[in-house]
């Protein structure tokens, strides 16, 4: 899997954090990282987005590129269409990861907000990107009341457009998860017909670079460099 593409189920649900998790369990394998952001929203120009989010939690080893930026934490097409500012297309996507693929081990490829997010003005997401490199796609979902059905609804997208799931990962798993949470552990691989890849902890985003990288693999199953298993989830955290 030289290019793995990062989407979520919706947005604010812990991708970039997963996205630093896994870079760091690939870079504590021995494997070079690049992290590809093809289209950072909601940022201005001074500020440090999510691709320097993942190098700041994962470590300066991790190569980072952005192709766009809109000031608006909008869909990439309306911030870009409100700035006056070009779209990010699919092509373009593909390419940057290629180009990174070339020279990394592991090209993670994080998108914006859920799958079929409007990336330009003819309709394209993130989906169409992973497509042209025949990629397989992660898919980060919340852990709480509501996720099943956005999963499912998101791994059909996927195998419409004849993608790849890769599985789910939990992007933010409550020091305290509530009745609705552990059920769905047991119910997320049933409904999505995906296999849990890992779970991250909440607030894992504020650790330390040293504290981050030491505990993320972890939080991730071994087809993603961890140690994390999820029969063993399960007992710990039973419905």
């Amino acid at each position: 899997m030289p290019v793995v593409f990062v989407s979520g189920t919706g947005t604010e649900i812990g991708k970039t954090v997963v996205t630093s998790a896994i870079a760091a369990a690939a870079v504590a394998a021995g494997r070079s990282v690049a992290v590809l952001k093809p289209a950072q929203t909601g940022v201005s120009p001074d500020e440090p987005g999510d691709a320097a989010e993942v190098v700041r939690l994962a470590g300066p080893t991790v190569t980072a590129l952005e192709l766009a930026r809109y000031p608006e934490p909008l869909a990439p097409d309306t911030a870009a269409r409100r700035s006056g500012l070009a779209t990010v297309s699919p092509a373009a996507v593909a390419e940057a990861a290629g180009r990174l693929a070339a020279a990394h081990d592991l090209v993670l490829v994080e998108g914006a907000g859920g799958l079929l997010v409007r990336f330009d003005e003819e309709g394209n997401t993130l989906a169409d990107a992973a497509r042209l490199l025949a990629a397989p796609v992660l898919l980060v979902a919340p852990a709480g009341l509501g996720t099943l059905n956005s999963t499912a609804l998101t791994a059909e997208a996927l195998r419409a457009r004849a993608l790849g799931p890769l599985g789910v990962v939990i992007g933010s798993w409550p020091a305290n998860p509530d009745l609705a949470s552990r059920c769905n552990l047991a119910d997320l691989p049933k409904v999505s017909g995906l296999p849990l890849l890992g779970a991250v902890p909440e607030g894992s985003g504020v650790l330390t670079l040293d504290a981050f990288r030491s505990a993320a693999p972890g939080w991730l199953a071994p087809g993603l460099d961890g140690t994390w298993s999820a029969r063993s989830f399960l007992e710990a955290w039973p419905a």
